[in-house]
Order: C-alpha cells, then sequence, then structure tokens
C-alpha cells in the first residue's frame, strides 16, 4: 500500500480541495485514507533491502558542491547523532520513500527539523515563531515533516542524555500538539485558517513556559533589543573600515571576503557575476520593494558558510548601504538546488530552484521577508539563488542545552507551527478527519522516531568510520 500510494503522488502538484466540496466530504477523504492506510502503520520503519550506502548519498550531494567546504560538512555532522541527522535529510528522505503515506499532500518544509524553527521579524517588525528553513520545501507528504520533527526530538533528547520515558513523552507530546492543531484549524473558515497567528505575543504564555527565570531574563532582552535591531548590531561586528568605507572583516573558512578569496575559489569575472545577481533578482520583488532596495548600493560581498546540511553550497552576503555607510543592509544569497524529496516525489513545476524555495517559503511562512526573492545566472556556470536578508532579528534555542520540561514544550510549539503551516496549503479538514481524536498516530510516530533514532546512530557511526579510513576527510571544531 504504501508503495503504490508514494507511486501516485510522483509529480505530485500542490492544489486546494475542489471548490464546492462541503467540509463533510473533505473529512470523508481523510477517514477514507485512513481506512487505507491505517494511523497505526506509521508505526513501521524497516530499513529497505536495497538501502543506499548512506556515506555514498553524501558523497554523491558533495559532487557539485565546493569541495574544500565539504571537510567541514563532514566534521559538523561528526559532532553528534542529532548533528548528523541536521545534515542527512536526503538520506531520511530515502528513507521515509518506503514509508506509509496517507496521499494527502501538503507544501512540506522538507528539513523540519528542531534547529528549523525560530523566531524572527516580519515586515511590520512584529516578532513571530515560525518554520525558518526552506532549502528542501516540495509538495509532499504532510507525514514526512512530522516525522522528521518527531526524529529530531528523540535524536536530541538521546544526545541529552534523557531517559526513555522522558524521550518517548516529548515525542508524544509534540506530535499530539500537531494533531489537535490541525483539529483546530480544521474548524477555520480558508482566510482565518490562513492568517492564524504565530505572533510571539500571542504564543508568549507557550514561549516563556520553555525558559527558567534566568532565560527568560536574557530571552526577554533579546527580543527587547530585537526591537531596537539587535540583529544590525550583531552583523556590524563581522564588518571593519577601511578608507572610511565598511568591508566583510574575514574570518576564514567561514567567512572569506571576496577580495581575499583564492584564485581557485573566485574565478575571473566573480564579483561582477555577483553584483549581477543582486541586481536581477530584483525583478522577482514586489514594486514596493523594488523601489526600497533601489535605494542601496552594494559595498562588499564574501563567501559565508552556514548550517550543516547547507555546507559546500554556494553562499554569499553582501553589505548593502543607503544614506550613509552606517546605513546597512545584508543579504544572504544562497545556491538552490533540487529539493533532498524530488528523487522521491516528482521534480518541482517551478522553472528554477530558487524560485521553489521562494514560492515554497511564501505559502509556509505566517510573514515572509520583504527582500525574499530569486535569480538564475545567465553567464558562466548555470547555478539557481534565492535571496533574503541576514539574520533579521532571528532568535532561536538550542536542543543540546535543554532540559525534558524545556524540549517538550520547545517541541509542541514546534509542532504546531508546523501544523499552522501544512493547513495553509494542504486539505486540512481531510488530515485532521485522518489523525482523529485518539492518540493512535502520535503512539506510532513515537514508536517510528525511535526506530528510526537507532537507524540514525548507525549511521553517524557509519560516517566516523569512514572518516577514519580516510574514504572522506572531516575537519571538526570549525
Amino acid at each position: 500500500m504504501a508503495s503504490e500510494i508514494a507511486l501516485n503522488m510522483h509529480n505530485s502538484r500542490l492544489e486546494p480541495p475542489p471548490l464546492g466540496l462541503s467540509p463533510a466530504r473533505r473529512a470523508e477523504r481523510g477517514k477514507h485514507a485512513r481506512a487505507s492506510v491505517p494511523r497505526e502503520s506509521h508505526a513501521e520503519f524497516r530499513p529497505a533491502a536495497d538501502r543506499p550506502d548512506p556515506v555514498g548519498l553524501l558523497e554523491q550531494q558533495a559532487a557539485s558542491r565546493v569541495p574544500d567546504l565539504m571537510p567541514i560538512r563532514y566534521g559538523r555532522m561528526l559532532a553528534s547523532p542529532f548533528a548528523f541527522l541536521r545534515g542527512a535529510a536526503l538520506l531520511m528522505a530515502s528513507d521515509l520513500s518506503h514509508t506509509p503515506v496517507s496521499g494527502l499532500t501538503v507544501q512540506t518544509c522538507g528539513d523540519a527539523h528542531l534547529s528549523n524553527f525560530g523566531i524572527f521579524a516580519s515586515a511590520e517588525r512584529r516578532l513571530l515563531f515560525d518554520v525558518n528553513d526552506f532549502d528542501e520545501t516540495l509538495p509532499g507528504p504532510w507525514e514526512w515533516d512530522v516525522k522528521r520533527l518527531a526524529v529530531s526530538a528523540e535524536v536530541a533528547a538521546r544526545d541529552n542524555g534523557f531517559g526513555r520515558k522522558q524521550r518517548h513523552e516529548i515525542v508524544v507530546a509534540a506530535v499530539a500538539r500537531y494533531r489537535r492543531a490541525m483539529r483546530g484549524l480544521a474548524g477555520l473558515g480558508e482566510i482565518d485558517a490562513w492568517q492564524s497567528p504565530a505572533e510571539i505575543d500571542d504564543l508568549r504564555e507557550r514561549y516563556q513556559a520553555i525558559l527558567g527565570r534566568r532565560e527568560r531574563r536574557l530571552a526577554d532582552a533579546d527580543l527587547s533589543r530585537a526591537r531596537d535591531r539587535a540583529g544590525v548590531v550583531a552583523l556590524n561586528k563581522i564588518i571593519r573600515m577601511q578608507d572610511g568605507k565598511p568591508q566583510f572583516a574575514s574570518d576564514p573558512p567561514l567567512l572569506v571576503a571576496l577580495a581575499e578569496l583564492p584564485a581557485a575559489q573566485a574565478p575571473a569575472g566573480l564579483a561582477s557575476h555577483l553584483n549581477g545577481i543582486l541586481a536581477d533578482y530584483r525583478r522577482t520583488l514586489e514594486w514596493d520593494r523594488r523601489f526600497l532596495i533601489g535605494k542601496y548600493q552594494v559595498a562588499d560581498v564574501a563567501r559565508k558558510v552556514v548550517g550543516i546540511g547547507s555546507v559546500g553550497l554556494r553562499c554569499w552576503v553582501a553589505l548593502l548601504t543607503g544614506r550613509d555607510p552606517d546605513d546597512r543592509l545584508f543579504l544572504q544569497v544562497k545556491e538552490a538546488v533540487p529539493s533532498v524529496l524530488s528523487g522521491y516525489i516528482g521534480q518541482t513545476p517551478y522553472p528554477s530552484q530558487g524560485e521553489r524555495v521562494v514560492a515554497g517559503q511564501r505559502i509556509m511562512q505566517a510573514a515572509g521577508d520583504v527582500f525574499l526573492g530569486w535569480q538564475t545566472t545567465k553567464s558562466g556556470p548555470v547555478h539557481d539563488y534565492y535571496v533574503r536578508q541576514l539574520r533579521d532579528w532571528k532568535f532561536s534555542m538550542v536542543a543540546e542545552d535543554m532540559d525534558p520540561p524545556t524540549m517538550r514544550t520547545y517541541a509542541e510549539l514546534c509542532a504546531q507551527s508546523l501544523a499552522r503551516a501544512h493547513a495553509r496549503s494542504g486539505d486540512r479538514i481531510a488530515i485532521a478527519a485522518y489523525l482523529g481524536k485518539s492518540q493512535a498516530f502520535e503512539r506510532a510516530v513515537a514508536e517510528f522516531a525511535a526506530c528510526y533514532a537507532d537507524q540514525n546512530e548507525r549511521d553517524h557511526a557509519g560516517l566516523a568510520a569512514a572518516v577514519r579510513s580516510g574514504r572522506v576527510t572531516a575537519r571538526t571544531g570549525v
């Protein structure tokens, strides 16, 4: 059954429920899917007989990336099983393609682990809690996002030394929050569901509950500074003044100014190439935002290493200045490659991978980045990119620092945000009917998460063995 439904989802397209279909008929869709794919079936995880070599999949990804950065990626993935999971989205997508799915499609994040949620600012400078990474977004099974989130909670809890019962309670609570949130959203009208609040003020009670007294004071201070443009203040620390002009202060290998890149990594014409991307991408912005960004000019560009799974992708940060050298705008120009899900559920209908990322983010996020856009290079090696503001009032919690109550509440908050994001694109009424009122789904997913966490530990050990044998090179501590 799982393979049949997965086949039916190949080349899937994101479409709203048929107009005129009543809520009762939409609920019947979910109940029919439940009859075909019982909720208890989601507990199952058995590695496929022909399961790809985990290190081989990572090497496959590395083939199109910047070679000198790959040891940093492997080194970061070696840090812990949770770090490995964060970098192994392709491997988990491969495994999920063999698991049961209901056939109900949403715009998925594609990489919905605990560290891909956080606080950021809307265009109106409201603080929101939401999904914040969309490199892998694609229409697909909503279950895959839920399972990746659940697995990340199980793995992070193991890394933190939590007991089996504590881990189980965290995962069950998170998935139950997703189910209850989706059922609540199913009762709303289309606009109300689309505009379901994600503001920190609306979530403050739950947000504050995950922090101790000291952390609460620090967080409140962080949020207060955020409203005073703390994100820009933090970024200014990587800037130095040279002849009265602001420039990036290199910190190799994580941040290297364009002018300081070795010749082998900075082919002739790279500066004009990047300036062309920043100039041309503006056509993908709304007219008012094109007008606004037209008031800025590029002052400097640097190569930046970000994240774990993204290490090795071509990623640049640009400093733009407005009325004077102290009026600064920071943009990230990041390469967009096919989603890790694409080999299992079909390619994007968009003409470029950058547009895929932007479209997915705009569909899923409660409020988007005003400078979010995309561009495909027109000369030299062809690469797709998306552009966004860099660290615009972002604040995130570190899973490795959480105790059991904190992680449980945080995981619930992530799951609630994921349900809201899925409800904007999928048939929330059908999904809610599939989930039902019982704990069947969350119990099944908790069992899956525990089994997959075991596999993740074996895969993490496999990468360590590959490093020891010299098959791949890792650079740790970077």
